[in-house]
């Protein structure tokens, strides 16, 4: 391969190198220990030395060094004696072979050395050489990288062009490039767009007027897609001073998810990257591809969708119909294949949704292919369901591949089976009778009997075993009689339901689930579905005596983080009797601080404590400590660390959706970014922290089964239920009093227990009083009038604010830095602020 020309001293290695051939201005050499015999201890040494180093530290048995007059030349026949000159030399190719290194001499030779007698002057020789090599190596690297796109002609073409035209270091990789028109006012100019892993430019050169555009991804603060008086569809860019207009594309969808994408990555590169996960193959800028942006927007999509583990990666996505019994047809879809999931999502939203861990697949078949059942394959996972999937392409490999990745799955984590304990759980296990019973809902997700015992043996004696809940109803004040014929009647729906659809992770969950949900969960079942819904329960069964672990390694230790818990175990819940009491308080004390362990990089947050003493009344405790990992690494992206990014983005998101669904309170409250002063903790606690506990516990029924939509759209209901009153509101304290007492006076009717106290309440009790509100109406109308954002429309919008706030946070350090060093030093403020924005893209380029 050809090098780089790097100076070689020679003066200490002449004994490692035999010389092959030589010219005047080359040597070909080989390495002592290699293509020859056993008899030379020299060599035999060397060879040995070769042979231990490691596969990036060996060296390379042949090399070519370019020489001028004057230096000292080795003679083929005197094998290493020195005949005159300096000791250093250029080394500009190394072989693994005799051959590939005969291939770099002979083209040395026809196109190197009748031109370098022309020159006089041994350095003019050195640095026409080094030009050269320097030249074949940005050629190979061009044809590598232009080999990995579509059109490798052109794309070859279009990369030569761009480093002629904007003069970048070597390591500034071209991703992409479009024809389109940038508009300067409104005058448009024909040109090519050129996206980079660091710039986005522009160049145009028409009726002898050149136009070049420099613009860093780190300085965008806005990307979004608009209109002019010309054109409908057109992308701005909007940096600190100025706006840019680009159109004419020939797919404007593909360019804008492409600068989404590389404004989204250099912008968390240049951040610290705390609490944020690139891809690996995003880690290294020089290897970013069109094709690695469009694979990780299809990742982050597939497991926002599906709320999967960020370490998951999709493999295959593919056309098909699967056999749903419950409407008894195929119904049409999409198959979804990662490392450890096999996923199906119908063609109409809210049809039917299926996830099938690996863990709980059993066998992975192919059956008879016939006209009615063309290409079809069975999954049978282990509560004795069967899933058909009918209509795949190339069937055999996505078996095969299925297949190892399945044997890989259950390697990992060997499971074992326990057919009695199948048969139990696919019986009518749930009776509505036997509300305060025994409900060992949470074992559907198959861990052996034995497992189980082992499981419960590793764990350590001081872990409470059972939802604190249960406790408080046994020793507290039962429910009123009114309200337990309601659960019972819950608990019958759920029972059906499960009989038609499943009832383990993998059952089928469809529009009728979601009714269910909204009703509210019955309380003996809500933990263990929060469990399937969030998908918590296969690490809880992938993870035997990891949590027990995790207490045991963690207790005891004293830190900040440790301090910063205590402080906050007496402020969580604490109207709940569950947590006026040690019991509650040592268990919330142990998962916190078990997960801090886990996770450094986050640690503990405040309102971490408020949703998981919440998981506590309702999950064993190590079930709760699953729970909290789904919600913080999973559910809620980035939203706990210092800076709160993902909250951040999120209340973003919801007054852009505020504007399109409430157009008038959105046109009243001129500054919606006040609003967050209140909804950030709608989102940070789920409700939990302005809401009367009973019926904010219904609230994480929706959360855990659709995600973050079901905030954002109760978020919207309870603004439209108030709008009035907010319009009329005078200032932000008035709003922010509008809606603390109406959501201080949701109640929920089906609760079974005895109201709670609120600490919520921002009112005094000479106001009028305020209607109360059922939260099963409240959760009704956010789906009826709010509840048609899908996941895609909101991964979009989240990724569009994501680099506003970001930006933001870059200026906000921008500032602190400049704040501290002015004082210190005796130049411009003005100037700084330049020497900053330099030293970051150099800092970023390099």
């Amino acid at each position: 391969m050809w090098l780089k020309p790097e100076e070689v001293l020679l003066k200490n290695a002449l004994k490692l190198w035999v010389t092959q051939k030589s010219s005047c201005y080359f040597i070909l050499q080989r390495r002592r220990g290699h293509g020859e015999g056993g008899g030379r201890l020299t060599g035999r040494l060397v060879g040995a030395l070769d042979a231990v180093l490691d596969s990036n530290a060996r060296v390379a048995p042949f090399r070519i060094l370019l020489q001028v007059p004057g230096s000292q030349v080795y003679s083929p026949i005197a094998c290493g004696e020195l005949l005159s000159g300096s000791d250093v030399y250029w080394a500009v190719a190394t072989g693994a072979t005799l051959e590939e290194i005969n291939q770099h001499w002979d083209w040395l030779e026809q196109n190197l050395l009748h031109t370098l007698s022309v020159f006089d002057n041994k350095d003019d020789i050195a640095s026409f050489v080094k030009g050269k090599v320097k030249a074949l190596i940005a050629e190979e690297t061009s044809s590598r990288l232009a080999e990995q796109e579509e059109e490798p002609e052109k794309f070859r073409e279009a990369l030569v062009k761009f480093e002629a035209r904007f003069n970048f270091p070597e390591a500034e990789k071209l991703v992409t490039y479009y024809s389109c028109c940038c508009w300067k006012g409104r005058v448009p100019r024909q040109g090519w767009l050129y996206l980079s892993i660091n710039h986005l430019c522009f160049y145009s050169f028409f009726l002898g007027k050149e136009l070049k555009l420099v613009v860093p991804w780190v300085d965008i603060q806005k990307l979004e897609r608009t209109s002019n008086v010309f054109l409908t569809d057109t992308i701005r860019i909007t940096t600190q001073n100025k706006e840019r207009d680009f159109s004419m594309f020939l797919n404007l969808d593909e360019v804008f998810k492409i600068m989404e994408q590389l404004a989204d990555v250099t912008l968390r590169r240049l951040l610290d990257n705390e609490g944020f996960d690139l891809d690996p193959g995003l880690q290294e800028p020089s290897q970013i591809t069109k094709r690695d942006l469009e694979a990780r927007a299809q990742n982050e999509f597939f497991r926002a969708f599906f709320r999967l583990p960020r370490r998951e990666k999709l493999h295959a996505v593919l056309d098909c119909s699967l056999w749903t019994p419950f409407s008894r047809c195929h119904t049409a879809g999409r198959m979804f294949a990662s490392d450890s999931y096999i996923c199906f999502a119908s063609k109409e939203a809210g049809c039917c949704k299926v996830i099938l861990p690996f863990r709980e697949v059993v066998s992975i078949e192919k059956m008879e292919d016939t006209s009615l059942l063309p290409n079809p394959i069975i999954v049978s996972v282990r509560s004795k369901m069967a899933f058909q999937f009918i209509e795949l392409t190339d069937r055999d490999s996505l078996v095969e591949s299925l297949l190892a990745r399945l044997k890989q799955v259950h390697a990992d984590h060997p499971v074992h089976y326990d057919t009695t304990r199948d048969e139990d759980l696919t019986s009518s296990v749930f009776h509505s009778t036997s509300m305060c019973g025994d409900h060992r809902f949470g074992r559907i997700e198959m861990v052996s009997s034995q497992n189980s015992e082992e499981r419960e043996k590793e764990m350590s004696p001081q872990l409470h075993a059972e939802a604190l809940v249960a406790g408080f109803r046994r020793s507290g004040s039962q429910s009123p009689d009114s309200r337990l014929p309601r659960e019972q009647i819950k608990m019958r729906l759920w029972n059906d339901h499960f009989v038609e659809y499943g009832r383990t992770v993998c059952m089928f969950r469809t529009e009728k689930i979601r009714k269910l949900v909204a009703m509210g969960i019955p309380e003996s079942l809500r933990g263990k579905l929060w469990l399937l819904f969030s998908d918590a329960v296969t690490d809880l069964a992938s993870h035997p005596g990891y949590y027990g672990n995790l207490v045991e390694e963690s207790m005891g230790k004293c830190c900040l983080v440790t301090e910063e818990i205590e402080r906050d175990l007496h402020r969580s819940l604490p109207e709940h009797p569950a947590f006026q009491n040690e019991t509650g308080i040592a268990a919330l004390r142990r998962v916190l601080t078990a997960y801090a362990h886990r996770n450094p990089r986050i640690g503990y947050c405040q309102s971490m404590n408020i949703l998981t003493s919440l998981l506590l009344l309702y999950a064993e405790e190590e079930e709760a400590f699953w729970l909290l990992v789904a919600v913080c690494e999973r559910m809620l992206p980035d939203y706990f660390n210092h800076r709160v990014i993902g909250a951040q983005v999120d209340q973003s998101v919801f007054e852009e959706l505020i504007k399109e669904q409430l157009p008038e309170l959105a046109e009243h409250m001129h500054d919606l970014s006040a609003l967050a002063s209140i909804s950030l903790s709608w989102f940070l606690t789920l409700f939990l922290s302005i809401m009367p506990l009973e019926s904010a516990v219904n609230v994480v029924d929706c959360f855990f089964y659709d995600g973050i939509k079901a905030i954002f759209q109760l978020g919207l209901a309870v603004l439209e239920a108030n709008a009035e009153d907010l319009c009329s509101s005078k200032d932000d304290s008035q709003a922010l009093m509008v809606l603390s007492r109406f959501l201080d006076h949701i109640k929920n009717e089906d609760s079974p227990g005895p109201p709670l106290g609120s600490h919520h309440a921002f009112f005094s009790d000479d106001q009028e009083p305020c209607p109360m509100t059922d939260i099963a109406d409240l959760i009704r109308d956010s789906y009826e009038k709010f509840g048609d954002q899908s996941v895609a429309q909101i991964e979009h919008m989240r990724c569009k604010h994501r680099i506003r706030v970001l930006q933001g946070h870059e200026d906000t350090t921008k500032q602190n830095v400049l704040r501290v060093v002015i004082p210190e030093v005796s130049v411009l403020p003005e100037d700084l602020e330049e020497l900053y924005d330099l030293f970051k893209v150099e800092d970023l380029l390099n």
